[in-house]
């Protein structure tokens, strides 16, 4: 709102954009206000022309104004103010700050990212399918497991899709989902949360290289037609071993790559191939899923890829084993008991084509397509150790008040 004389100058937004409203008679109108208005569509003066709006040629004068919800004052300015708060607090305040047109934006290009990866999916002859995320054990092995009630049992939060996509493999021959995934990691960092949004493919009748050509043509795609500060350098993509990463960067050999190694690969791809993205492959196996398909010319290192952005890794997956025999051994030598992978190892016992998959993580995505800082920017209502919804230590307090506790 902008008063100048007896004229009102208000800034209207809906879905569309926003559109300027010039108001004659006084009104009682705060920030936030929702109103519905009835008037006549004139054009600016050109003295008064915003380029800056697609709108910004023309304006609304106003003859009805009519306030259909008050808002309360806001706690702090919508403008630059709103952009300067500290992440926590902006997250506090996140039902409102989504309002903010650049918070705004940053969840429509992530709706853009995810329908570009339904129409990639959709082009490869996927079929989109829906996977639980209560599940009876661990996808992938490890003790990063939310475990819930589950009537008189434990059941827990899904790590991955991954199971359920495979075992679709012999039905569809070809799917994708987006699906949450929750790791109970005990990490704050900038580039992990407890729930993410994961965007699958499983494919079946697919061998190594043929992965990364798809992968890597999918990754380009879904962000060459997006628009952000920064243009995405898209060369042609390199594709190192880790060990030839690890030599490239002059780093030690470890079973993967330290998030320092990675900032570094990246900025080697970009200076050498004029690339943003890097493919990493050939992982120790035993650093890997058990599902993982080794090398059959190196055991020890298996058929696995990440793929690098911009100094993080967006994405993951593998060539997976499809004999029922190997992923039994698999499943017993890493600890684990084959019979809670019963409904898993059905697939398998009765027909299972080579096959293998990736997953992208939305959020990661999007924090590196437009250069954010934190994950959590990311995410419309991140969860991590310390916040669910609310950050825990407040809503921890606020209990203790509550029952007369100290």
């Amino acid at each position: 709102r902008r008063d100048h004389g007896k004229l009102i100058f208000i800034d209207l937004r809906d879905r569309s954009g926003i559109i300027q409203i010039v108001v004659k008679e006084s009104q009682q109108l705060r920030l936030e206000d929702v109103i519905e208005v009835a008037g006549v569509v004139n054009k600016r003066p050109a003295k008064m022309v915003n380029k800056n709006l697609p709108t910004g040629e023309v304006e609304v004068a106003a003859k009805t104004i009519n306030v259909l919800s008050k808002a309360e004052t806001l706690p702090f300015d919508m403008g630059t103010e709103a952009l300067s708060l500290e992440l926590p607090t902006l997250l506090d305040w996140r039902s409102l700050t989504l309002r903010h047109l650049k918070i705004k934006g940053i969840f429509a290009v992530q709706a853009q990212i995810m329908e570009n990866f339904r129409k990639l999916a959709k082009e490869l002859g996927c079929t989109e399918i829906v996977v639980p995320t209560i599940v009876s054990g661990a996808t992938e092995g490890g003790a990063e497991l939310f475990a819930i009630d589950y009537y008189d049992k434990t059941a827990y939060l899904s790590q991955s899709p991954q199971l359920y996509k495979q075992m679709m493999v012999p039905i569809f021959e070809r799917v994708w989902t987006i699906a949450k995934a929750y790791r109970a990691e005990p990490s704050v960092t900038t580039r992990h949360l407890t729930e993410t949004t994961q965007m699958d493919c499983e494919l079946g009748f697919v061998e190594f290289t043929e992965l990364l050509d798809i992968l890597e043509e999918m990754a380009i795609k879904m962000v060459k037609d997006i628009k952000a500060d920064d243009k995405v350098a898209i060369g042609k993509i390199p594709r190192l071993t880790l060990k030839e990463a690890q030599r490239i960067i002059n780093v030690q050999e470890d079973k993967d790559l330290s998030p320092q190694d990675e900032v570094d690969i990246c900025s080697w791809a970009k200076g050498k191939h004029g690339s943003d993205f890097v493919t990493i492959t050939h992982f120790p196996t035993l650093a890997k899923p058990f599902y993982t398909m080794p090398d059959p010319k190196n055991p020890q290192s298996s058929l696995s890829y990440d793929l690098l952005f911009r100094g993080v890794e967006i994405l993951s997956g593998s060539q997976r084993i499809n004999d029922y025999e190997k992923l039994v051994k698999n499943i017993k030598e890493r600890g684990m008991n084959p019979d809670n992978f019963e409904l898993y190892l059905q697939a398998f016992r009765y027909g299972m084509p080579p096959e293998g998959g990736f997953s992208f993580g939305l959020e990661r995505l999007t924090m590196k397509l437009l250069n954010l800082a934190n994950i959590r920017e990311a995410s419309l209502f991140p969860r991590d150790m310390e916040r669910v919804d609310v950050r825990l230590s407040s809503h921890e307090k606020k209990n203790s008040k509550e029952t007369g506790r100290h």
